[in-house]
């Protein structure tokens, strides 16, 4: 059996989940008649304590909708250099809703609300109008990092102060709950619009919810329209999504006690320069510069495991509910037996 190491978003169905798919109630969610995509999109707004959510096929699109939602052609969207919505979202920001982004420098993907405020732009008609702040939790490219709830808290009142809107990427952020042991709630009393995958971690095959205010969902709901985000009996997949949240949050702790036993592994082979700290279930680390990254990943491969580069020397393993119970011996194998 081959190791999927490459991301969480390989997880896959297990029997449980696809029975209640197979049983789902569905209709017609696009006349909002789906009974199982209301009940999934309750479901998600009362764990936040949030009013309203809305069902999409992906977190690149509920992400998208809030930035649409939020700002106005020409404003100004600040997020870490190396957040989702600015990295990997092929440039949607500037295809979607016509703004531009101002990054900043962060710690593995996160940033305080000081150095928010000094990239705040002053209100200057030479400049674009800063109106939204992105936050990405956990941070994908800082390895796993959580953007810790205090961090947050400063940054929501420096939003506060200047009259801006606070979007959470929450592609993984029951991993950033499991682990700090927090509530969704914690998350629901901060942000404006928070998006949520199910796809990942938590094992559902398809799709991601944006929670908010009613009023926000509701122009969420004509933004997602014109995206091409309304399907038809979408139940069956939200089912999915109803057993995922239902069943598989706590799961995560064991995601991440793998990641750290790979990452202790990684620190003593001579291939591996550093690798970042490991908080969640991701795993970043830097190869020597004797070793090709190439070399590497196809001696990972020949020993049965995936794994891709994410920069320069940069490889990234994730953790995930799918992997087989030998994984970390697998990994210990193939680590020990790499010659250069």
């Amino acid at each position: 059996m081959t190791i999927d190491l490459r991301s969480d978003t390989v997880t896959v169905p297990d029997r449980a989940m696809l029975d209640s798919m197979f049983s789902a109630k569905v209709g017609d969610d696009v006349f909002k008649e789906d009974p199982s995509v209301i009940e999934l999109q309750n479901l998600a707004a009362d764990m936040f304590g949030m009013e309203a959510a809305l069902f999409c096929p992906s977190g690149t699109m509920t992400n998208q909708i809030a930035i649409k939602l939020h700002t106005q052609p020409g404003d100004e969207v600040v997020c870490e250099s190396g957040a989702h919505v600015h990295y990997y979202e092929g440039g949607g920001i500037a295809f979607n809703s016509g703004a531009s982004v101002k990054t900043i420098e962060g710690n593995r993907g996160a940033f305080s609300g000081q150095q928010l405020k000094s990239v705040l732009r002053p209100d200057n008609v030479h400049y674009p109008r800063t109106s939204l702040v992105c936050v990405e939790n956990t941070c994908n490219r800082g390895g796993g990092k959580v953007f810790g709830l205090n961090n947050i808290a400063e940054i929501r009142s420096v939003c506060d102060e200047c009259g801006l809107k606070l979007h959470l990427d929450g592609a993984r952020l029951f991993n950033a709950i499991v682990k700090e042991n927090s509530s969704p709630k914690d998350y629901g009393r901060l942000f404006d619009t928070i998006s949520i995958c199910l796809s990942k971690g938590l094992g559902a095959p398809v799709g991601s919810l944006l929670l908010g205010s009613s009023s926000d969902i509701n122009k969420a709901l004509r933004i997602r329209k014109v995206l091409g985000g309304g399907m038809r009996q979408a139940g069956y997949l939200a089912a999915a999504g109803v057993y995922a949240l239902t069943n598989n949050v706590d799961a995560l702790s064991k995601d991440h006690e793998l990641a750290t036993a790979i990452a202790s592994l990684l620190s003593s082979s001579p291939a591996i320069e550093s690798v970042l700290p490991v908080e969640t279930n991701i795993v970043v680390f830097q190869l020597v510069d004797q070793v090709s990254t190439t070399r590497f990943l196809s001696h990972l491969y020949e020993n049965g495991i995936q794994a891709f580069e994410v920069g320069k020397n940069r490889i990234r393993f994730v953790t995930h509910r799918c992997l087989p119970e030998h994984t970390l011996h697998r990994v210990q194998e193939a680590i020990e037996s790499f010659i250069f």
